[in-house]
């Protein structure tokens, strides 16, 4: 086994497309981390295999904060940029997003996490700071929206991707088939405090490493993840 690197931050996005919520223990299970991605926004008029409503129709959304409260019914609202709090499931939620952006949409539980490949996500700032260098960007890990941020011991960037097709231990227990690299799409030209697209991002990815940018795993062994969990390659 070897140490390949260390937890620096843990993110869920309890609302496919909002704002991270960050944890310092993340709990991770056979479905990924508890309460990941577990409602959506869908475009009721689309036809297509991708229905999301997400940052790519509305930037605005990424300033919406959703937040889970509670321990027994845990209840999760949104702190709206206006600074409004809104249960998720309410109509006024709903009807704002449709105003802003015109687009008819409603609401999808699911408790599984409505992800775009797969459970777990994870990226280190080595590759962040140079898609920043490349592009001439902000070096923002949350623009990426990974569950994991992580510092890598060799510090070689895009060096998350030969773990794939390998077996990750994070921390005392967890652990994480790695399954493929990141092929990333427009999303990374939005901040995560929204604002107009740096189209340069995605441009800097597809130059330095073939569009992609970070790595996809699936949860082999559930258990919790701390900041500062060492990484250990198994095989």
């Amino acid at each position: 086994m070897i140490q390949v690197g260390r937890i620096t931050s843990a993110s869920r996005y309890p609302i496919k497309s909002m704002a991270a919520e960050p944890l310092e223990t993340a709990t991770v299970t056979l479905q990924g981390l508890a309460a990941d991605r577990s409602y959506a926004f869908v475009q009721a008029e689309s036809r297509s295999p991708f229905p999301w409503f997400t940052g790519r129709e509305h930037h605005e959304i990424l300033r919406y904060q959703p937040t889970w409260s509670g321990d027994e019914r845990p209840v999760l609202s949104v702190r709206t940029p206006s600074g409004a709090e809104i249960p998720v499931t309410s109509d006024e939620l709903r009807k704002e997003l449709e105003q802003a952006s015109g687009v008819p949409l409603f609401l999808l539980p699911n408790y599984r996490g409505s992800f775009d490949v797969a459970a777990i996500s994870l990226i280190s700032h080595a590759t962040v700071d140079r898609i920043a260098e490349a592009s001439d960007t902000p070096s923002e890990p949350g623009r990426f929206r990974m569950n994991f941020v992580v510092e890598t011991q060799d510090g070689i960037p895009f060096g998350e991707d030969a773990w794939v097709g390998h077996t990750i231990r994070i921390g005392d227990s967890v652990r994480v088939a790695v399954t493929e690299r990141d092929p990333r799409c427009a999303m990374v030209t939005i901040a995560p405090h929204g604002g107009d697209p740096l189209t340069p991002v995605l441009t800097a990815i597809a130059e330095l490493n073939d569009a992609k940018a970070g790595i996809y795993g699936s949860v082999l062994t559930p258990g919790e993840v701390r900041d500062g969990d060492l990484i250990v390659l198994e095989d």
